[in-house]
Order: structure tokens, then C-alpha cells, then sequence
């Protein structure tokens, strides 16, 4: 597949700086490849969307507040870098701009400072050097790492805005932002219309959203992120199969986390890392229906989605959602493709 079957035309003025709020107002374009069909509704409606014995299955992770600001010494020019993970006490990977020596050394407080280890092949190795435990230099110091197409600073609005109502487990550097559209009301909704819920992690990280520049998509390599699968999480995926329920995931993390756990023969738990690359063509053995925003073009989150509702469907719907001005992105609104 070439890389150009993944763009479409798209109006800037489009992209959300803010979400709607309440979350659950979000509107929801529906998708049924069986049919071909497309319909406008609300997150909100999902209750009614959704049956009885269907399974939400949610991403679990937390943004970490990991945009730090700081100055080169002895210069003093302003640098931010991000935190992508930790590899061993105190070594990070991180992405910064710019040039840098081995030793350099980036003063964040007077109790915190960053050294640059390396930086080879694209990949920037960094020592943290506190006084502080790292969770509280975070969250001193670090900013929600919003994209880069949200044209404004982050302000203390995101550290609840780009977090999800499921978050608990801290380490992705984005969110999972399907997920950012449920509200507890509508949770409650959905467990007294008789939907079940249950949760993976997978921390969103380089893998993710690491731009293709491949012309040939097969060519592109995904960077591994972590990814948990938990025992209770596929006797909840066992127990819908056997009442013929939907195993619906909220997000494309969601979809690459359970089909990494099937990939054996049968959903299996599964802690580890992934770089499971979804494209047209993948068989899909762990979901019945996906719920996810919209992409930017030429991404592997749409290429995931085109393999999931069809290519020609999917760029009707995108046209679609153009042409009713749709709120896109992070902060935008969502769609829910059913399978059956």
C-alpha cells in the first residue's frame, strides 16, 4: 500500500483546541460496515447504541505531566524536552529539538537538572538528576504534553481535560483519547442498560505516533510500547463470547492491546511490549466494534481504523464529518464502528 491512499483534504480550523464539555456531548459519528450505512448521534447515546452483555474494554494509563521547561547551561537558552520512559534509574529516552553534546546539562530548579547521555539514530538518552522523588518532579515541574496541533500552551485545565475518567496507572505521553469522552453519568447509564466494563493498559508512547515517512507502509516499523493484559480482563472477554456479546474498544490502544494477546491463538493475558502494526488487510480476532476520534492523515491510527470499518467506508465517513464540521483530534469529537 502506498502512503498516499492515507490522506484526505482537511480544514485546519477544524482541529479542537478545548473538549466539549460536558464530555458526553461529544458527537458521534456511527459506522456499520455491514451495511455501509453512517448516522449522526452523541457519545451520550451510547447506552442506546450499545446491548445488554456487550463489553467496554477501556486503556487504563495516565498521562504523565512529562513537558519539562528548562535552560542549556552556562548559555541559559529556554529548551523543553519530553519524557518519554524511563530505561533504568534515573536513564530516560526523551525528545528534545536542537543540538546537543554528550554532558550537556539542562538546569530545570536549582534541585533539578538534566544531563544528556547520547543521541544517536534519532534517539536522545537523558540522565535526571533531582533531589525528589521522580513522580513529584513531574508533577512540580512538568506540563500536560499536549500535541503539537493544539496551537496553545498547556495550561492546569489539561491535567483533568487530557486525563481520562479510567486513568490509573502513570506512563503514557499522550492520552488514550477515545477514552476522554465517558463522564461517570454516562458510565452509570451503561452499566444499568447492562454493559460490562473492562480495562488494559497500554502506555501511549513513540510507537503510537511516530510519523510514517515510508512511501510503501509495509516499510514502516512501529516503536515497541508497553502493554497489560490481565487475566480478569480476558475471562470478561470469554464471558461475553459465550452470551454473544460485543467486545467493544474504546480507542485504537485498546485494539492494539488485545489483538497483541491474541496473537498466539486465543486471547491470553499478556505483559509486555508491543509493536503490533495494524493495516488493511489485518484479520481481526479480539473486537466486535471500536470506538476512536479522528486521525490526522497518513498516520498508523488511520490506517488502523481503515483496516477496522474498510477503506472506501472510512474516507465516506471522514468526508462525512468534513463536510458537517466535526470537531477533530485530541479534543474532537468521536466515531463508533460496529462490526455487527
Amino acid at each position: 500500500m502506498e502512503l498516499a491512499e492515507f490522506d484526505f483534504p482537511f480544514d485546519p480550523a477544524l482541529i479542537a483546541s478545548e473538549p466539549v464539555l460536558p464530555r458526553d456531548q461529544a458527537r458521534l459519528l456511527v459506522l456499520r460496515p455491514s451495511n455501509q450505512s453512517i448516522a449522526h448521534r452523541l457519545v451520550a447515546d451510547l447506552s442506546g447504541l450499545l446491548a445488554p452483555g456487550d463489553l467496554l474494554v477501556v486503556n487504563d494509563t495516565k498521562v504523565r505531566p512529562a513537558r519539562i521547561l528548562g535552560r542549556k547551561r552556562p548559555a541559559g537558552t529556554a529548551v523543553e524536552i519530553l519524557f518519554v520512559k524511563e530505561l533504568t534509574d534515573g536513564l530516560w529516552e526523551v525528545l528534545i529539538k536542537g543540538k546537543f553534546r554528550a554532558g550537556q546539562e539542562i538546569e530545570v530548579s536549582p534541585a533539578a537538572r538534566i544531563i544528556i547521555q547520547s543521541r544517536e539514530d534519532g534517539r536522545t538518552l537523558a540522565r535526571l538528576d533531582c533531589s525528589m522523588p521522580v513522580w513529584e518532579f513531574f508533577h512540580r515541574f512538568g506540563q500536560m504534553p499536549l500535541p503539537p496541533y493544539i496551537k496553545r500552551e498547556p495550561t492546569d485545565r489539561d491535567r483533568e481535560w487530557y486525563q481520562t475518567v479510567f486513568a490509573h496507572d502513570e506512563g503514557a505521553i499522550a492520552a488514550p483519547t477515545a477514552g476522554l469522552h465517558f463522564t461517570p453519568g454516562l458510565l452509570a447509564r451503561l452499566v444499568e442498560s447492562g454493559v460490562h466494563l473492562a480495562k488494559v493498559t497500554l502506555h501511549v508512547g513513540v510507537g503510537t505516533f511516530k510519523p510514517v515517512t515510508v512511501d510503501r507502509v509495509e516499510d514502516h516499523r512501529m516503536s515497541p510500547e508497553w502493554v497489560n493484559v490481565g487475566p480478569d480482563t480476558v475471562l470478561a472477554v470469554e464471558r461475553t463470547r459465550r452470551v454473544g456479546g460485543r467486545v467493544v474498544a474504546v480507542g485504537t490502544t485498546v485494539v492494539r492491546a488485545l489483538e497483541t494477546a491474541s496473537s498466539q491463538g486465543g486471547l491470553r493475558s499478556y505483559q509486555g511490549e508491543t509493536g503490533l502494526f495494524i493495516t488493511p488487510g489485518f484479520c481481526f480476532h479480539a473486537v466486535d466494534a471500536l470506538m476512536t476520534n479522528f486521525h490526522l492523515p497518513k498516520t498508523t491510527l488511520l490506517m488502523l481504523v481503515s483496516a477496522f470499518a474498510g477503506t472506501s467506508l472510512l474516507r465516506r465517513a471522514y468526508d462525512e464529518a468534513i463536510r458537517e464540521r466535526y470537531r477533530f483530534y485530541s479534543y474532537g469529537d468521536a466515531m463508533l464502528i460496529l462490526l455487527k
